[in-house]
This record gives structure tokens, sequence and C-alpha cells, in this order.
């Protein structure tokens, strides 16, 4: 017999201020909204940089101890490096139709989801809530986040 069991609801974590550990948070969160499935992106630590204004437009991939690069750390080092191997990629996810990070939550804020700082790593790195981006609906302590997800999936990115 199937299992009938749906998910209605997931919370997803972001702590990677990279594009490799934003990317698959917002994919994951507009997959769900596509499916009608309640999505919450809880950032954290260095996830806070997609949703932080003066960073959000910046996020590169990382070039050095990426094993999924497959490129040797010296090569991933050079000056430029990040840039250029950020272009490329970009580039071939324009080509997929896979929006630009500022486009992407924008677009995922408007189905409804909801975007959330955590108030520990906000206070660690000395910002404000005026330094986030406008479609964050508040800075959550890691209990309220908690709250937030009681009944769904947790899913860390």
């Amino acid at each position: 017999m199937a299992d009938t069991a749906t998910i209605e609801k997931v919370s997803i974590i972001v702590s990677k201020g990279s594009l490799e550990g934003i990317y698959p948070a917002l994919i994951m969160a507009n997959g769900a909204r596509a499916e009608g499935i309640e999505a919450d992106l809880f950032f954290t630590f260095f996830g806070l940089d997609a949703v932080t204004r003066r960073r959000w437009e910046h996020i590169r991939l990382a070039t050095v101890g990426n094993p999924g690069l497959h490129l040797p750390t010296l090569v991933g080092g050079l000056p430029g490096m990040p840039d250029l191997v950020t272009r490329v990629l970009e580039r071939k996810m324009a080509k997929l139709d896979i929006p630009p990070i500022p486009e992407f939550i924008e677009m995922i804020a408007d189905t409804g989801a909801g975007l959330y700082a955590c108030k520990a790593s906000v206070d660690l790195f000395d910002l404000t809530e005026d330094d986030l981006i406008d479609q964050v609906k508040g800075v959550i302590t890691v209990g309220e986040f908690y709250e937030h997800a009681a009944g769904g999936q947790i899913i860390y990115t």
C-alpha cells in the first residue's frame, strides 16, 4: 500500500553565503511553493548575505575548498578566479531561466514564502533590520524559528 502522507510545510535553513549554498535553498523553496507547500527560509551565519542589502547582488561561487568544482585549490585561489567561475555559472543558469539571487528571492517572497533572519547572526555581524532587504519578514530567534517550523520538515542547506 502506498503512503498517502504529503508534505504540507518546509522550513529551510540557509547558512552559507555562496552561490552553491544559497541557490539550493531558493530552488527548494520555489519548488515547494509551486506545489502548494508552505515554505519558510531561515538565513543564519553567512547565509545572511543573501538577504543583506549590500551583499545580495554580489554573491560568488566558492572556488577554494569546493570539491564539487574539481579545481585544484591553488587554481581556485588565483586572483579573479572566483569572479570568473561565478560569471560562467551565472551565464549557464540564465540559459536555464534560473533567475539571479535578488530576483529569485523577490519571486519566492511574492508567493507567500516567509523569509527570516537569525537574531544571533544579525547581532554577531552587527547588522540591523535596516541592513536587510524588505522581503525579510523579521529577525527571529532560533526558538521562534522552531515555532514557525512546527509540524513541517526542516531542511538544512
